[in-house]
C-alpha cells in the first residue's frame, strides 16, 4: 500500500510483523505490550536511519589504523507523549548518543484537534537530524502539530517513525508536511466513528502504561 503514498515507507521485516501482531492481540498485558513495542521500535530504527549522512573518520584497532564512519549530525528523537515514550526507549537502545525533546499533545475527545499541554527541547535543533515519534497516525493532527512545533525550534530535517498509519491520517500529514518521509509498520484501511484506526491496536498510551 506503500506505493500509493509518496514518501511513505512500509517496514515488513519478518521480527516486525511478528511483534506488530502481537501487540495488536488484545489478550496481551502490558508488560509484553512494553517489551515488544521496544523490539519493534529497535528494528524500525534501522530504517528510518538509513538514510542519515555520516562522516569519514580514522580510528586505531589493537592492529592497525582504519577508516570508518561517525554520524554527521546529533540525532534527536521527539516522541510525543505520552504513547512515543514506549518508541522512543527502543530507538534510544540503538542511539543511545541520541538527545531527547519532549511534546505534550493529547486530543481533543469532542473536537478531535490536538491540544498543547508541554514541550522541552534541547538546543541545537538546525544541527540536528530530529526523529518525529508517534505509534498511532490516525487524523494526523497530533503528528501535524508536532512537526510543526519542530520546525518552529529550528528543525531542518525530520523524519517521522510511525506504527500503525491509515490513508486519512498520512493524506493529511503529507499535505501539511510533504517533505517530511512516514516510515511506518502498517497502513489500516480505516478510522471507526471515534477517529480510532481499524483494526489498529487500541490506545497505545493505555496499552504501554498499563492504564486502559
Amino acid at each position: 500500500m506503500s506505493a500509493s503514498f509518496e514518501n511513505v515507507q512500509v517496514v515488513t521485516h519478518p521480527l516486525i510483523k511478528r511483534s506488530l501482531t502481537v501487540l495488536r492481540n488484545a489478550e496481551t498485558a502490558s508488560a509484553a505490550f512494553r517489551q515488544h513495542l521496544r523490539l519493534i521500535a529497535r528494528l524500525m530504527t534501522l530504517a528510518v536511519t538509513e538514510s542519515v549522512p555520516v562522516a569519514p573518520v580514522q580510528v586505531r584497532t589493537p592492529l592497525a589504523d582504519t577508516s570508518g564512519v561517525t554520524l554527521a549530525h546529533p540525532i534527536v528523537l521527539a516522541p510525543i507523549l505520552r504513547a512515543g515514550l514506549g518508541l522512543a526507549d527502543g530507538v534510544l537502545e540503538m542511539i543511545p548518543d541520541a538527545q531527547v525533546a519532549h511534546l505534550g499533545l493529547y486530543r481533543d475527545e469532542e473536537t478531535l484537534a490536538p491540544k498543547v499541554y508541554y514541550q522541552n527541547f534541547p538546543s541545537g535543533f538546525s544541527e540536528s537530524d530530529v526523529i518525529l515519534i508517534d505509534p498511532m497516525l490516525a487524523t494526523g493532527g497530533s503528528s501535524i502539530a508536532a512537526a510543526s512545533l519542530l520546525r518552529e525550534q529550528g528543525a531542518q530535517t525530520i523524519r517521522f517513525l510511525n506504527l500503525v498509519s491509515c490513508p486519512p491520517g498520512i493524506e493529511a500529514f503529507q499535505r501539511a508536511h510533504p517533505d517530511i518521509p512516514v516510515i511506518t509498520a502498517a497502513i489500516d484501511p480505516e478510522l471507526d466513528e471515534r477517529a480510532y484506526i481499524v483494526p489498529g491496536l487500541g490506545d497505545a498510551g493505555d496499552r504501554t502504561f498499563g492504564t486502559a
